[in-house]
């Protein structure tokens, strides 16, 4: 089968590998329909240590069983399932809370990897995987873009909401303008945030965001934005989200923040020992991870998404064959599109 392989920092190319097959009982092999680039892969791709024949760091796909283990009981070879990029077994205390994305059973073993391929095999896949109804040939090119978000960025903007408890008349920052910030917006939104400020310098993000929900932009950074969003809300945010994984990030999101603020973290940190001991003064709640993709998509998610309440998957921007990967990947690191989606021959 082709898979896509990192081939050094800033190429990506397609290789035939040996078809994934079930290995454990739990296991199931996909036939991937559609994948994509999350903003994390592009961290990979820049990597300059990367070594060539590496495997893809895609973790978000939808697509159709092929086979499953003798102890899978939840899904049969033929359904249409979105594969979340988390894991979880669904009974430890972890996912019982809701924190799938981080199950207590699977730590180290948790996410999805190597997905920008034809086929995959999904472990401890009885619980994590979400059934949609009917076949992919039942939904408009639009509805599959939705559902594909719901295996990482839609779940992923909903946690941050979740996570800083954004509540009915909040007034909502949010830190980032890429899938998981625009879908960040929508999840504010469906939580019932009064106010929501997107912080983006990016014309057509901006643009998105106003048509998901956002209430006003903000292009400045730093202490320029900082007050600006503070002129706009008439005092600091109830809750700033933070959708990028940089220090700069998170401390755009405590400036914000009024005292008693609370602060959701999803980006994926690349920084490394960043102290909280200064928002001890400010009374601020930190909280933040891996989404509850599986939770959130079997609770609500995907019935929003059935029911056209939500469209997230207007943050695939672009559309590639896996032949294109490395364009998929290029044009994300080129800011050329917001997310790059994979349609599988």
């Amino acid at each position: 089968m082709r898979s896509a392989v990192y081939k050094k920092a800033g190429q990506v190319g397609i290789e035939e590998i040996k078809r994934p097959s079930i290995q454990e009982t739990d296991d199931v092999i996909i036939r991937v329909v559609r994948a994509c680039v999350c903003g994390s892969d592009l961290w990979s791709y820049r990597n300059p240590d990367i070594k060539a024949g590496h495997k893809n760091s895609g973790h978000e796909a939808i697509g159709i069983v092929e086979e499953v283990g003798e102890a899978v009981t939840t899904v049969k070879p033929g359904d249409f399932v979105i594969a979340p990029f988390t894991h979880g077994c669904g009974e430890c205390d972890a996912c019982r809370a809701g924190y799938d994305g981080t199950c207590d059973r699977h730590i180290g073993t948790n996410w999805s990897g190597g997905v920008q391929a034809e086929y995959i095999r999904f472990h401890f896949a009885n619980w994590a995987l979400v059934k949609i109804p009917g076949q992919p040939s039942d939904y408009s090119e639009g509805m599959l873009k939705s559902l594909l978000t719901l295996a990482d960025v839609m779940p992923t903007g909903y946690h941050a909401a979740r996570v800083a408890n954004v509540q009915k008349g909040d007034k909502v920052v949010v830190i980032g303008d890429g899938a998981v910030g625009q879908c960040a917006v929508i999840a504010a939104k469906m939580r019932g945030a009064s106010q929501i400020i997107l912080m983006s310098r990016h014309e057509d993000r901006q643009q998105m965001a106003l048509e998901s929900g956002a209430t006003a932009v903000v292009a400045e950074r730093g202490e320029e934005g900082i007050a600006k969003v503070r002129e706009i809300l008439g005092g600091g945010a109830d809750a700033a989200l933070e959708c990028v994984g940089t220090e700069a990030a998170v401390e755009q999101a405590l400036g914000v923040l009024h005292n008693g603020g609370r602060m959701g973290i999803v980006g994926v940190p690349h920084y490394n020992n960043r102290a909280l001991g200064s928002t001890f003064a400010q009374n601020i709640s930190v909280a933040g991870g891996a989404a509850s993709a599986t939770t959130y998509d079997k609770q609500f998610l995907l019935k929003a998404v059935l029911d056209g309440d939500i469209n997230p998957g207007r943050v695939f921007t672009s559309s590639y064959k896996l032949k294109d990967i490395d364009q998929a990947y290029k044009a994300m690191d080129e800011r050329k599109t917001i997310k790059s989606m994979i349609v599988m021959d």
